[in-house]
């Protein structure tokens, strides 16, 4: 089951986010301090929370401004939503349902009071008691003439027992779906199987009453897979030395009210399976006398469960951090993580390939961080980490800017397994081919309180501040990296060459040179400046314009003929057959957007395509489509783009971009 969108109201700063759009790998929410990134993960996670983690609780959580409707009677916390999200079926989730529920969406609210209502999307409609009340008193009536006659009580007195009290207009609950489907199976051998009419109208009513049961045990099924929330903050630490009489005390007292200090160590020993008791009181054994067997066996027996479960856990984690942390891949074996027990104390050390332990705290704060994550998360997820949703809060924020960098391709990785949302203010967490995953989380009026925008817009400057430096520093790094540059008029320019290069190479069909960097000018009018300085540092530049105004002026202009020659000034209309004169990028893949925009947006310029094929297809959606935007279509295509194979291209659009790629290539070989 994959997140799907997620929308959170009534929660601190919150009072309503809008439903926001979750990728199937890594969502990155990005905002400024304040802005309330942290709350919408901390919502999130109570959804289905793990075990032991807090449920919401309306005196902390609810927007304070408005708690004296909670405290006046006027708001009931199980009636005031906080979360809802909508989860997508993998196959195994489809199997487990009926077959008329498999194309469905599951959709969860939890509440203030933390209960929780689901529902189906786009299933079979359920019948509510008044669209079958009808049939059912004239089978029953029928029904009564052959029991009377037999001497048998009659039908329609065991409906009228059923029916009291029934809501009519609801959905048939599921003990009433139950009772029914006994009730008929009671009627039919009442039926005069002569009657065409009863016997179609009790065939009829039994396929409802069916489907509304299907419907309860299709929502049964999916409770039960939702995928745990696992929040991990900067704060949740294992700390290097742990004083397990202190701990074990600490925890079964309580004395703290706020435990942050000491969960990521009751994490470790969750998945170490002890309490701190038990260690401790193990640490405290004193070794029976060799003239009892029994006990010292017993003893032995302790010591030896511990050892072994505590190497278990050793290995387990070393595994994980191996795969992930990898400062320098030419190294045959990384550092390995050791988990020991010292009479009293825990200890957790690093043991380097030249067998020299130190404890963990001697190590980066990266390190720590990360050890500290798997041991909450295996913790947390309790066995169930492959149907773990992760919610990371600034992660690797102790990590070095280049650091943080590279660390992005720690959390794809961890994406690859466990949907992951982060939160992030670092620019160096958000990739230049990683917007379409972002999305901007912004607060610039305490009474509105956190919005969450899935396109790349808002309001606040600050919010768009860590995208705007990602793109400045990834551009002025590559800048001048490369020795060979096509310049393009803008970002979705950019995707739109990027995914099909990579589906053309996949394919076999053309490789685009990589060792050609995409350069995203920011518009037509910016070119010429991009392809001047580029090409005042001695390197080789390519111009790819569309066949639009905008494009037309930016290819007529002196300085840019000057600078690349004509060769090297590739327009959009020259791979598009002629058809269209004033060809766009998108129309290079005019057959598969249509599609896409048709399936994933719900917009549908299918027979005005056909019918105006010299048209180009982005006036086509201006025109047709309310509030169009190129940016969501180009989205929708990397979407697209991911799940699919250029033999999904139609011949068209392969010949066109097959053509494309040899002159780019050829243009700056």
């Amino acid at each position: 089951m994959k997140l799907k969108s997620a929308r959170v109201q009534n929660y601190r700063s919150i009072r309503d986010t809008g439903e926001f759009s979750v990728e199937d790998g890594k969502t990155i929410l990005v905002g400024p301090n304040e802005a309330g990134k942290t709350a919408i993960l901390q919502a999130l996670q109570k959804l289905e929370k793990p075990e032991g983690v807090k449920g919401f609780d309306p005196l902390r959580d609810y927007p304070r401004a408005l708690y004296s409707d909670i405290i006046k009677g006027d708001l009931d916390p199980k009636e005031i939503p906080v979360v809802t999200a909508v989860f997508t079926l993998d196959e195994d989730d489809k199997e487990a349902l009926p077959p008329a529920f498999r194309a469905c969406e599951y959709k969860l609210t939890r509440y203030l009071g933390n209960n929780g209502v689901h529902a189906l999307l786009n299933a079979p409609v359920s019948p509510s008691y008044a669209e079958l009340e009808n049939d059912l008193l004239r089978l029953a009536s029928h029904a009564d003439v052959q029991a009377q006659a037999a001497g048998k009580p009659i039908p329609s007195a065991a409906l009228a027992v059923l029916s009291k009290g029934i809501n009519s207009r609801n959905y048939l609950a599921s003990e009433v779906a139950e009772a029914l489907k006994d009730w008929l199976r009671q009627v039919l051998p009442f039926v005069d199987e002569d009657n065409a009419r009863e016997t179609q109208r009790l065939e009829a009513l039994k396929a409802k009453v069916e489907l509304a049961d299907g419907r309860h045990a299709a929502l049964k099924v999916l409770g039960g897979r939702v995928p745990i929330f696992v929040l991990f903050s900067n704060y949740f630490r294992v700390r290097p030395i742990i004083h397990l009489a202190h701990l074990a005390q600490r925890l079964e007292t309580n004395m703290l009210d706020d435990d942050e200090y000491d969960y990521g160590n009751s994490c470790l020993l969750s998945l170490l399976g002890f309490t701190a008791k038990d260690l401790s009181e193990l640490g405290q054994a004193v070794e029976p006398a060799h003239n009892e067997p029994a006990k010292l066996k017993t003893y032995r027996d302790q010591l030896d469960q511990r050892r072994y479960q505590l190497n278990a856990a050793s290995v387990r984690l070393t595994d994980e951090i191996r795969a992930i942390w990898n400062p320098n891949p030419d190294r045959v074996e990384a550092d390995r993580l050791k988990v020991q027990a010292d009479g009293q104390y825990l200890k957790v050390v690093v043991e380097d390939d030249l067998g020299v332990e130190i404890e963990l705290d001697q190590r980066s704060e990266g390190f720590q961080w990360l050890v500290s994550f798997f041991v909450v998360f295996f913790a947390e997820a309790a066995g169930k980490h492959s149907n773990a949703i992760l919610l990371l809060d600034e992660p690797g924020m102790s990590l070095h800017a280049l650091k943080q960098r590279d660390f992005r391709g720690t959390i794809s990785r961890l994406a690859e397994k466990n949907q992951t949302l982060y939160t992030t203010h670092s620019p160096f967490l958000v990739g230049p081919d990683e917007l379409d995953l972002v999305r901007v989380v912004q607060m610039t009026d305490r009474n509105e309180g956190t919005k969450v925008h899935t396109s790349v817009t808002s309001g606040d400057p600050a919010a768009l501040l860590p995208l705007q430096e990602a793109l400045g520093y990834d551009l002025a790094h590559s800048l001048f990296a490369n020795q060979r540059n096509l310049v393009l008029e803008g970002l979705t320019d950019y995707w739109y060459v990027e995914a099909v290069g990579a589906l053309m190479t996949a394919s076999g069909d053309a490789k685009l040179n990589e060792k050609i960097a995409l350069v995203p000018a920011g518009s037509a009018g910016k070119v010429v400046y991009f392809a001047t300085i580029l090409n005042a540092h001695k390197l080789k530049v390519a111009a790819l314009l569309d066949s639009d105004t905008a494009g037309d002026r930016a290819a007529n202009q002196d300085t840019l003929v000057h600078i690349l020659g004509q060769k090297a000034i590739l327009r959009t209309k020259d791979y598009c057959g002629g058809s269209i004169a004033k060809a766009e990028i998108e129309d290079l893949l005019r057959d598969t957007l249509v599609r896409v925009a048709k399936d994933q947006l719900g917009w549908d310029v299918e027979a005005k395509a056909a019918a105006q094929p010299g048209r180009p297809i982005l006036d086509l959606f201006t025109a047709e489509i309310r509030d169009f935007k190129k940016y969501k279509l180009a989205k929708a295509f990397l979407r697209w783009a991911r799940e699919h194979e250029a033999d999904d291209l139609s011949v068209d659009e392969r010949t066109r971009w097959k053509a494309l790629i040899f002159a780019i290539n050829a243009a700056l070989k």
